[in-house]
């Protein structure tokens, strides 16, 4: 070979070794004193401020491929659960070099976060749609209207006083309501906290055609909350609809599948994406 092209083929070779990094100390996990030894060698060879994110890397690795339920069954506290955990931890870093350690748990990390994501705005989208069918169902459940509502104690001879709902309602939907679910509220108009928020039903014999009126008197059991309940003074008892089933017992409208959990739900997973991470199609 001509000398004149020996600095050009030494430089492209250290140029390939600087790419390839093969000159950079590697795991090597034959035995256990090898890996200990080589990890602390690799951990060395890169700059300080490069230490801790080279041990967080470690653990990422070592544990990517332990399944969840493996943890929760125990099979990890097993001796065969132990040595096939040293196993994956071996494979997982064997002959690499601090950088591409490093590169491998930011490539992972980059993966869960887009699983994240995709799960975050797959039920974000679930929540968006409950929401926009409870918003029509509301509108709906307007039309059977409470015209009256009265919360009150029976007195009895022993024991708690048998508590009354009395209820008046008139059937302004377009269709027979067999059943009918409500909320009731006991609150006082001074207090932020009601007394008392509980769901009820009532089972409507021959049910309620369209344009019809009813006055309910309905006894919840006198050892439930309603039961306990010592009315205050001046307090004042609301009503509203939450579902009504049809003919068919099957349920026409509701706002229950959009419960306060999803709306706190659908709130914290907007605040912790933010919307400009999140395109949901609401079509």
């Amino acid at each position: 070979m001509n000398p004149m092209y020996y600095p050009l083929v030494v430089a492209g070779t250290i140029g390939m070794l600087a790419l390839s990094g093969c000159g950079d100390p590697k795991v090597d996990t034959s035995t256990a004193d090898s890996m200990k030894n080589s990890i602390s060698q690799v951990r060395n060879s890169l700059p300080a401020d490069q230490y801790d994110e080279f041990d967080k890397a470690l653990q990422i690795l070592a544990f990517k491929n332990v399944k969840t339920e493996d943890i929760f069954s125990g099979k990890l506290n097993s001796e065969l659960g132990k040595s096939e955990l040293e196993a994956r931890v071996r494979n997982s870093v064997d002959g690499k070099t601090g950088q591409q350690i490093i590169d491998e748990a930011d490539q992972i990390l980059a993966e869960r976060k887009k699983r994240e994501l995709d799960q975050a705005k797959k039920e974000i989208q679930e929540l968006e749609n409950k929401k926009a069918e409870a918003e029509v169902a509301k509108d709906k459940l307007a039309l059977f209207k409470i015209k009256k509502s009265r919360f009150y104690k029976q007195e009895r001879h022993y024991g708690n006083g048998q508590p009354i709902i009395e209820l008046t309602v008139e059937n302004g939907t377009d269709n027979a309501i067999a059943r009918a679910y409500f909320e009731g509220t006991l609150a006082s108009p001074e207090r932020s906290v009601p007394w008392l928020k509980e769901s009820f039903n009532y089972q409507i014999a021959g049910g309620l055609e369209p344009g019809e009126q009813a006055t309910w008197s309905l006894a919840p059991n006198r050892f439930s909350d309603w039961g306990k309940m010592d009315i205050p003074s001046g307090a004042v008892f609301t009503v509203t609809v939450e579902q009504l089933d049809g003919a068919n017992n099957e349920p026409l409208y509701s706002v229950r599948d959009f419960s306060e959990y999803d709306k706190k739900r659908l709130e914290e997973l907007k605040s912790q994406y933010g919307d400009d991470h999140i395109d949901v199609d609401n079509d």
